[in-house]
């Protein structure tokens, strides 16, 4: 469980730290190209943001 913990936290701020590097982008492609390299879903990612 411990183990879970850590990665979630750690894609939370891989998450949160995109984000403020392509802060230029709209959120949109931001999310798209998210998506793509996390493998996650727009919802999980949105999800992620708004909780930071």
């Amino acid at each position: 469980m411990k183990r879970s913990k850590e990665l979630l936290e750690k894609r939370k701020d891989f998450v949160i730290e995109y984000v403020k590097r392509n802060q230029s982008k709209q959120m949109k492609v931001i999310v798209t190209e998210l998506t793509e390299m996390l493998f996650l879903s727009e919802r999980t990612i949105y999800n992620i943001i708004l909780q930071a």
